[in-house]
């Protein structure tokens, strides 16, 4: 009987302990999570996929994390970070198209909640360091407007390294205030991460957005990092390699705070690019030196703005101690699944987003299962578009001339033939689904500003060329 007295009060001291601190219990049980974006990498860029640019960092947490094969993102920078931010194709909300340009207005609809919004209601301190170009010219369109408590960086993109300046401009601030500072942005991003880790209170959770601009042109770097590459004699490439490796060292600093932080073993990372490297001069932006291009997407066709494999198959890796099986995944993930798969890790609800087109792919990451997506939407544009069923892949361009492209993407990758007349049956179906998908698009917010700038229109409504409203208006 005296035992079991004893059991007893037990037992409610521990139901009472419980009890009087469940928010915080909850609170340490949900992971940090470390979210790293490169941008313009090429799928073939790093050394744990062959190449002789050297990523040590990014190299063991491939090896002891998983790798993805097939991760697809969008064909350039902006809708990716779209795509990532809202679990939602940017057609939904008229970002399908290009980039949001200097002296244009728009950015990620105010009605679209987003990520670290939803983070942020499951209890995580939310931080972006780094590029941001998903709006600039109004502050509600900001990082510290959309969900982040903390904003460190650019708000638009290709940013000179060392002057922080786009076409003259500073592009630098921190937590809405211009800034003016001196450094290698790459390093400063990477400096800024260190110091907000050490700074957080391990037992907060922790999203990190860190966005870095590498290696986006213009291509510079450091001379200590040019040095590490003086056998490479393409001045272009030998650039392009020292702005990867720069990445790599920051990297490895932001994983040692976590370490030193005690938050490491608790910490999802997840790493890839935003789209394919550049494989096309029309994408090449600021390359001072005349040379080939050097980015490499393997076996990859083409690469930054195209629909083909080399611009929307991202190279990507997940790390966290102990719940990711180390691996290969080889079935198809999308970034608009990560939304609901980071949500679903965080103990995080999805009320007040719109319609999500990602999945939860946990197991797919963590354990190699079978992927639940069978479409890949590479994009709907209102000249273009690119579905994938199973293994077969349409690419449809309307613009006249029209071509119509059928690749099995299993057999063969590269998309060196396409076989659309040999199964027309095939083609029909996926013209069918893009047809849909177009039906359900939001005009494009770049062609529609680009128009309006172009006409001089400030009025409301639709302002294509092919509007018939628009030029019963004006005959």
């Amino acid at each position: 009987m005296k035992h079991l007295t004893s059991l007893t009060g037990s037992l409610m001291l521990a139901c009472a302990l419980s009890a009087a601190q469940p928010a915080a219990a909850q609170t340490q049980q949900k992971p940090h999570i470390l979210y790293i974006v490169a941008d313009d990498l090429g799928w073939a860029d790093t050394g744990f996929q062959g190449s002789e640019i050297r990523t040590p960092t990014l190299d063991q947490l491939a090896q002891e994390g998983a790798t993805f094969d097939q991760f697809y993102v969008q064909p350039m920078c902006m809708p990716t970070r779209a795509a990532l931010m809202t679990g939602r194709y940017p057609m939904r909300y008229g970002l399908q198209s290009f980039v949001i340009l200097p002296e244009q207005t728009f950015g990620i609809p105010l009605d679209e909640k987003l990520l670290p919004q939803v983070l942020k209601e499951a209890g995580y301190d939310t931080a972006i360091i780094g590029k941001w170009h998903l709006g600039h010219a109004d502050r509600k369109l900001w990082p510290r407007q959309r969900g982040f408590d903390y904003q460190y960086g650019a708000l638009i993109g290709e940013i000179d390294y060392f002057t922080h300046k786009v076409h003259g401009v500073t592009d630098w601030y921190r937590n809405d205030k211009l800034l003016e500072e001196e450094g290698y942005v790459t390093e400063l991003l990477g400096r800024d991460a260190v110091r907000y880790i050490e700074g957080h209170d391990p037992a907060r959770p922790m999203f990190m957005y860190l966005a870095f601009t590498a290696p986006h042109t213009p291509l510079q770097a450091p001379q200590a990092y040019l040095d590490r590459y003086a056998s490479i004699t393409d001045p272009n490439r030998r650039a392009y390699a020292a702005m990867i490796s720069a990445m790599d060292d920051q990297i490895a600093a932001v994983l040692d705070a976590l370490k030193r932080r005690g938050m490491r073993d608790n910490t999802l990372v997840v790493f890839h690019s935003d789209n394919g490297g550049v494989r096309s001069a029309t994408f090449a932006g600021q390359i001072e030196t005349k040379g080939p291009l050097p980015a490499s997407n393997g076996p990859f066709r083409d690469g930054k703005g195209s629909l083909y494999e080399g611009g929307t198959r991202a190279v990507a890796l997940a790390n966290w101690p102990g719940r990711i099986k180390p691996q290969k995944v080889t079935e198809p993930l999308h970034v608009v699944d990560m939304l609901p798969t980071l949500a679903a890790r965080a103990g995080a609800s999805l009320a007040g987003t719109k319609p999500i087109d990602g999945t939860d792919v946990w197991k797919t990451i963590s354990e190699g299962a079978r992927s639940p997506r069978s479409e890949i939407v590479y994009n709907v544009e209102m000249f273009r578009a690119s579905v994938r069923d199973g293994n077969w892949k349409l690419v449809w361009r309307t613009t006249l001339p029209a071509t119509v492209e059928l690749f099995d993407i299993a057999r063969d990758p590269g998309e060196t033939r396409s076989v659309a007349g040999d199964h027309p049956d095939v083609v029909a179906a996926l013209q069918r689904r893009v047809d849909v998908l177009a039906r359900e698009m939001t005009p494009s917010a770049f062609f529609e500003a680009t128009f309006r700038a172009y006409l001089g229109r400030d009025t409301p409504g639709p302002v294509f060329p092919n509007d018939d409203a628009f030029f019963g208006q004006h005959n």
